[in-house]
Order: structure tokens, then C-alpha cells, then sequence
């Protein structure tokens, strides 16, 4: 018997491996789709009355997209359960102080806007 073993992924000197951009693809072609949807509800929702909502399936496909990126490119889904929900509870906390915080400024705001006319 031989002392080398081949197989089908034997490395041969020389020999540039084959990209897998497979996922790379993939990757494009999810974040190209959801960027459609967004351009497809920025030019169909253009009443002043639909504002709020449209501006609310923004931020949710755009934190939709930073997800997928951070679970493709930073390798986050490949990661154990535990570290996964430590990066998205402090994440989750964040995004919630953020929301209240511009809420309780614009009703602070209004007040004293209302309060010095």
C-alpha cells in the first residue's frame, strides 16, 4: 500500500482550491430583494397619512438586513445559542431605549413648544 491516501479533496501543490461563493450569492441576492421591497413601499406609500407606517416597515426590513449581514459576514449564526442571545437582548434593550427616548423627547418637545407660542 501506498503511503499517501487520495481523495477526492487531496491537496495538490500548485492547485488554486475553488471559491465557494455560493453563499456569497445567496447573501446578495437575499439583501438585493429586500432592498427592492424597500425602493417598491418608498414610491408606492408616498401619502402624508402612511408615513408612520411606512417609516415602521423601513426600520423593520432594515433591521431585518443588519441581522442577515451580521449573521453571514460576522458568522453569528454559526454560533453557539448562548452567545447568540447575549449580542441580541443588549441589542433588543437598546433599540427599546432608543424608541423611548425619541418618544419622550418629541412629547417634551411638543409640550414646550406649545407652552412658549
Amino acid at each position: 500500500m501506498s503511503a499517501h491516501a487520495t481523495t477526492e479533496h487531496a491537496y495538490i501543490p500548485g492547485e488554486i482550491a475553488k471559491p465557494n461563493t455560493g453563499w456569497i450569492w445567496k447573501t446578495f441576492w437575499v439583501l438585493v430583494i429586500i432592498t427592492a421591497v424597500e425602493f417598491a413601499i418608498a414610491f408606492a406609500m408616498t401619502s402624508p397619512g402612511l408615513r408612520t407606517f411606512r417609516n415602521s416597515i423601513f426600520i423593520v426590513l432594515t433591521i431585518l438586513k443588519a441581522f442577515f449581514i451580521v449573521g453571514e459576514f460576522m458568522h453569528l449564526k454559526h454560533e453557539t445559542k448562548s452567545l447568540i442571545w447575549t449580542i441580541l437582548i443588549p441589542t433588543a434593550l437598546l433599540v427599546w431605549l432608543v424608541v423611548a427616548l425619541v418618544t419622550e423627547g418629541s412629547s417634551i418637545g411638543e409640550t414646550l413648544s406649545h407652552m412658549f407660542s
